[in-house]
């Protein structure tokens, strides 16, 4: 563990300068002056560096000084902003959507839109800019004026402040006049966590309360009350709905992975305590270039979310977010809003009901919920049937009556919102108060209970017949002849729409035995896509039989991007790939917004399923005819296509065994295509972590070194009829009570192996059945599939001819990574040549010492 005062001395630089940028026009949009460069201002002298509260600062070259502290002074006006040395982060008033509310914020500098990280007056915002300044008061704090009179917002430091400055790391500091530095906007944090800034029993990040409006939103990220030794989500600071778990060592319980190496060093200072203080800082990558920009964001809707700046694709990438499902975020859709995590917008209001605030839904505060458009309690309300739902919130009071009889007591009390009631055992629960997380429960065949909601006018039933009847009658008496023009018209249209379709399909697939799918057509093979097969990164897999009783496995795309001719050409690509080692694809649906992909069935299903240890076994000719076909078809997409395809997601659900169990590697072509003119492609982390290459987790592009690396991963799981974590050998046959330890299992699998110890790392279910020959050689090669530096690993082809004894196995040294977790030692960079100590580009360093290869129970992702 590093020592905490050198800890938090890193996190903080401050050789950095203050400037002041203006634009002439006092009129013109403040983000126009964003990228100004910025003029020096008054200068203190040196001092020495320390930077608890109360403590002494240095270097504070380039901050504002006043020279008396008998009035005050000005330190920005208007849409004058204000600039770390390095330009880093930048100061000054901003507005979102609304010209009338403007507020004090700091945001990354050289990003556009702009990403903002800090919000001074968040719940006072300022309605004029041109008369608003920013000022040192004559008793030393920093105030912002809405004019000469009114002030909206001061901090809160006792000593007088004679020096204000915005530091690199995003930070906004006061220092007195002996160089103490007496306040800081780290420890005032809104809805971001940069690297320096501290959770403690005082200090939480607040969401924003919608996407438009800093004010303090209904979710915050603190540690937990009175044990302070874990980090929990809070809804309206009271109810908690997801945690990290407990700090055990150098790792949160509930994610194991923070021991991985990344650019972060994460510290927890007297946890279990009051005085627990938890923060992390990045390390810089072994290349000597700083680390990407990152930061994490308590977003509005309730999600803690961690994001990297991709320079090359000028985005951020959200690397991490928990909860992963959003409708487990408590009170998202607020009073009888119904969630669903899998649309653009999750919230909807029940039928009958609409947003009780329509803007603030629209901009994505679905705090207010929903509202019928009269008042309930009325001598005409009925109820609205629901269907079998899940809730939270509401008062239930349980009866065994009648559903009649249950209505009628219902109605007798204006505070009764809804009933639920089973009709086989006639129980009912009558509720008051509030609807929330309202969530399909159809799928759970447990449930029985239906929920009616009380609305005004009798309910759905009457409604509908009411309004059927003046429907029928105001179409038959006022459309007749309209509709007869329309239908017309519309037939001409669609007979010449159909042809140019067909036209343009015909062009679009000229030498392709591809079919074009209706979205209808595959609905009906789907059965309503009610058999799911699988989920992967793309989308959802649906077991489908067609016309001429063949099985289908239906993709439904949901993220597929780009328009129809995007779609077309990726379809075009993936369509002219065939090999014996790769899916099939039979055709495509590309229907308003559905995209479908249509592949050949694979009865075996996917590898994944063979490697329970409860399930059934493979025998070792089956493996390795596995392991040989899976590479053919790798090699085939970086070798044998005229544009080299990188798969970016190779792992054991994405290789299909067909009825003779061999296999073929599907997702194929679904990542982004590795162009004649280009060497690299992005890394979008599509992949899956554990088995995705050290260069692609640190950020850096990517080659098809990345696929080798994850079927390296994969042989491992094949070999040893596991997945890489889970129990560790030690807990194989004995009774572990109380315990569910997790451990990874490449580290010592690739020590075995080297050590020639391959029989160790066998699929005991194998019962030493297998050919040690070749069992030793998938295992060398394995182990050269995962070096740490990409130069290093095979390209698929060689792996290829070593698997099929063409190519001489040597014994490669274990992967640094893979080692750190073993021995507890620090890992020095991918790409680290231990004879003469280069690093390739890009290489980055761990920062600490994992020490041990042990995952607790029931991780979650973290990176």
């Amino acid at each position: 563990m590093i020592p905490q005062k050198v800890v938090i001395l890193l996190l903080i630089s401050i050789s950095m300068s203050f400037g002041v940028s203006s634009v002439p026009n006092a009129s013109s949009e403040i983000a126009k002056s964003r990228m100004h460069n910025v003029s020096m201002t008054h200068v203190a002298e040196p001092t020495e560096e320390l930077f608890a509260t109360g403590r002494k600062l240095g270097s504070l070259k380039g901050s504002i000084k006043l020279e008396s502290l008998n009035k005050s002074r000005v330190v920005l006006s208007g849409n004058d902003t204000v600039l770390s040395d390095n330009k880093t982060f930048e100061m000054g008033l901003f507005k979102t959507n609304d010209e009338t509310k403007w507020y004090l914020g700091i945001w990354f500098a050289s990003i556009l839109p702009p990403t903002y990280v800090w919000v001074a007056n968040r719940e006072r915002p300022i309605k004029n800019p041109s008369l608003a300044t920013v000022e040192i008061t004559e008793d030393g704090k920093l105030v912002l004026k809405e004019d000469a009179r009114t002030t909206v917002w001061e901090t809160t430091n006792l000593e007088k402040a004679s020096d204000v400055k915005l530091l690199e790391q995003g930070n906004l500091v006061l220092v007195s006049k002996e160089g103490l530095l007496v306040w800081q906007s780290f420890d005032f944090p809104t809805d971001t966590w940069l690297a320096g800034m501290n959770l403690t029993a005082t200090k939480w990040l607040t969401s924003w309360k919608s996407t438009n409006d800093p004010s303090p939103g209904r979710y915050s990220l603190r540690l937990q009350p009175h044990s302070y030794g874990e980090i929990v989500l809070f809804y309206n600071g009271t109810y908690p709905y997801w945690s990290t778990g407990n700090w055990s060592e150098n790792a949160f319980v509930g994610i194991p992975e923070m021991t991985v190496p990344y650019i972060y060093k994460f510290n927890f200072i007297a946890p279990f305590t009051p005085m627990a203080s938890f923060g992390y800082s990045e390390v810089a990558l072994e290349n000597g270039m700083p680390p990407p920009l990152t930061r994490f964001m308590m977003d509005f809707t309730g999600q803690i979310k961690q994001f990297t700046w991709i320079q090359q694709a000028q985005s951020w990438n959200m690397f991490w977010s928990q909860p992963e499902n959003l409708c487990s975020t408590y009170g998202l859709c607020g009073n009888l809003g119904f969630c669903n995590s899998k649309s653009l917008n999750p919230c909807k209001c029940l039928p009958g009901f609409s947003p009780l605030d329509g803007d603030s839904w629209d901009a994505g505060d679905f705090s207010g919920g929903c509202r019928e458009s009269s008042e309930v309690c009325g001598d005409n309300d009925g109820f609205e049937e629901v269907g079998m739902v899940g809730y939270d919130g509401a008062r239930v009071v349980s009866i065994t009556r009648t559903r009649s009889e249950c209505e009628k007591e219902c109605l007798g009390n204006c505070s009764c919102i809804g009933l639920y009631h089973n009709e086989r055992t006639n129980l009912c629960k009558s509720l008051y108060g509030s609807l929330l997380n309202l969530r399909n429960l159809t799928s759970d065949v447990t449930i029985e209970d239906k929920l009616y909601v009380r609305v005004q006018g009798g309910g759905n039933t009457q409604k509908k017949q009411i309004q059927g009847r003046l429907l029928v009658i105001e179409m038959i008496c006022g459309f007749v002849v309209i509709l007869l023009v329309g239908i017309g018209t519309f037939l001409v249209f669609r007979r010449r729409s159909i042809r140019k379709k067909k036209k343009d399909e015909e062009d679009a697939f000229p030498i392709m035995n591809l079919k074009v799918f209706s979205y209808k057509e595959l609905n009906a093979a789907t059965k309503g896509f009610s058999e799911k097969l699988g989920h992967g990164g793309f989308g959802t897999v649906f077991l489908g039989e067609l016309s001429d009783s063949s099985l289908v496995a239906v993709k439904r795309l949901e993220r597929p991007g780009g328009g129809e001719k995007e779609f077309r050409a990726e379809v075009c690509t993936i369509g002219n790939i065939q090999h014996v080692n790769l899916v099939r694809l039979r055709g495509f649906c590309s229907e308003n917004s559905h995209r479908l992909l249509v592949y050949e069935y694979m009865s075996k299903g996917p590898l994944s399923a063979y490697l329970r240890r409860d399930g059934q076994s493979l025998s070792w000719d089956v493996r390795f005819r596995i392991a040989v076909g899976t590479a053919r078809g790798i090699a085939y997409l970086h070798e044998e296509c005229r544009n080299c395809i990188i798969h970016c997601d190779i792992k054991p659900e994405n290789i299909l065994l067909d009825e003779d169990f061999s296999a073929k590697v599907s997702d194929f072509g679904l990542a982004k295509l590795l162009g004649r003119d280009f060497s690299r492609v992005l890394a979008t982390m599509r992949g899956t972590w554990g088995y995705v290459a050290p260069e692609w987790i640190s950020g850096l592009a990517i080659t098809t070194k990345a696929d080798v690396y994850s079927y390296g991963m994969t042989l491992l799981e094949l070999i040893g009829g596991r997945r890489n974590v889970e129990a560790p050998p030690s807990a194989r046959g004995e009774e572990r009570v109380g315990t569910e330890e997790k451990w990874f299992f490449p580290p010592w699998a690739a020590r075995q192996i080297v050590e020639g110890n391959i029989a160790a790392v066998m699929d005991e279910r194998l019962c030493g059945t297998y050919n040690v020959t070749e069992a030793e050689r998938v295992g060398l090669i394995a182990i050269w599939c995962i070096q740490d530096d990409e130069s290093m690993r095979p390209s698929m082809g060689m792996v290829v001819k070593m698997l099929e004894g063409v190519v001489e196995v040597t014994t490669p040294s274990p992967p640094k990574l893979l080692q750190a977790l073993v021995s507890g030692e620090s890992f020095h960079g991918v790409g680290v040549d231990s004879g003469n100590g280069t690093s390739r580009d890009g290489g980055f360093s761990s920062g600490y010492n994992p020490q041990h290869s042990m995952y607790s129970r029931d991780s979650q992702a973290l990176v």
